[in-house]
């Protein structure tokens, strides 16, 4: 019998229980080689001796290495599967997480928004499963965790040992038949069921007549498909995955939590959508407070009118480049060549300008030279 402290396989310690499953007990284990923690698990083996035994025990370490071959966000990954004496032991990544049966058992019901994305990320993960050619077979509440950190994780991928709970188990493979991909998507079905209900759809023996879902809401259609009896009719994984997705659809981001900031509203005249009237002003009020004071004299400029509106100051015209005065006979030469005629005026201006000049040189010879 394991117990604390017991070391796996020469190299694993077993530090404590963490859970407890159909397969068996989950233990908090270290790996003494690598220096990680790791969650262990012993895989159920029938009691007995002889080959039937010998035959569950190859039967358990192909189902390990199955399981190992598994690389998915939303899978548990499983590092290795070995032999410790008559016992099989499976090494997983540790999560800290609880089940969805405890957290249904603990907090209630899921809405069917949040089972829908659930749906989603177990759907891809079981997608992945089908791909890599096997099939979950043991899809339940207890087998899917909810990680601490938001995550989901699907566990015991591929592990038949110890059994699923009847209540998840499809039609076909009560009977007897082997599980299939369509078989995993009845299981995902009564599972979701579960969690928006609270009950499963079959009641815990599955033998029981359907159920009408009550809480399921937008889920109610989805579920219908994915419950049929005949695993032919359902619709596959991919489809599950899309139809669970178009539920989802728009909802993620609609949704503005009533701590959000305000949307910023729109200037005054800004043009709105659909012809409609611009949004008025509604800026918040000005924070109460020191108010700004100037650091120099602000006086009005002039046109400015004390106590009374303020207008805007008259512009100053621009100031005008002075003008090139030809000498006379040019003007006359200028005149006569445009048609235009020159004023007496005109002429005697210039004539005493030339006339000052003369005098002014005149002076500058007459003392200074």
């Amino acid at each position: 019998m394991s117990s604390e402290g017991t070391i796996v396989g020469g190299r694993f310690r077993l530090d404590q229980p963490i859970g407890r499953g159909r397969a068996g007990i989950v233990w908090l284990a270290f790996d003494t080689r690598l220096f990680r923690t790791v969650a262990m698990k012993r895989m159920y083996l029938p009691v007995g001796a002889g080959e039937r035994a010998e035959q569950a025990r190859a039967a358990a370490m192909q189902e390990g290495k199955d399981a190992a071959r598994i690389e998915h966000p939303c899978a548990i990954k499983v590092f290795d599967v070995l032999p410790d004496g008559q016992d099989v032991w499976l090494v997983m990544e540790y999560i800290p997480s609880r089940s969805m049966a405890t957290f249904l058992a603990e907090h209630g019901r899921l809405t069917p928004d949040q089972a829908a994305l659930l749906g989603i990320q177990l759907g891809n993960a079981l997608a992945a499963i089908h791909g890599a050619g096997f099939v979950h077979r043991t899809l339940e509440p207890g087998t899917v965790l909810l990680a601490d950190d938001g995550g989901v994780k699907l566990t015991d991928i591929g592990i038949s040992g110890g059994g699923p709970s009847p209540a998840y188990v499809a039609p076909e493979v009560a009977r007897g038949l082997p599980g299939t991909p369509a078989a995993d998507v009845f299981s995902l079905g009564a599972t979701l069921y579960t969690s928006v209900e609270g009950v499963p759809p079959f009641g815990d023996d599955g033998q029981s007549s359907e159920r009408p879902p009550q809480n399921s809401g937008v889920l109610t259609e989805a579920l219908r498909k994915m419950l049929r009896a005949d695993p032919t009719t359902r619709p596959t994984m991919a489809d599950t995955v899309h139809s669970l997705k178009a539920i989802t659809e728009g909802r993620e981001t609609a949704f503005i939590p009533p701590t959000a900031p305000a949307m910023p509203t729109m200037p005054v005249g800004w043009p709105t959508a659909q012809g409609a009237p611009p949004m008025p002003p509604q800026g918040p009020p000005m924070a109460s407070g020191p108010q700004f004071q100037p650091q120099y004299p602000m006086t009005p400029p002039p046109g400015y009118a004390q106590g009374a509106t303020q207008q805007i100051p008259p512009v100053p015209p621009a100031p005008q480049a002075p003008q090139y005065a030809p000498p006379p006979a040019a003007a006359a030469q200028q005149a006569e060549a445009w048609n235009l005629p020159v004023s007496k005026k005109t002429l005697v201006t210039v004539a005493a300008i030339l006339a000052a000049v003369l005098v002014g040189i005149l002076v500058t010879e007459l003392f200074f030279v």
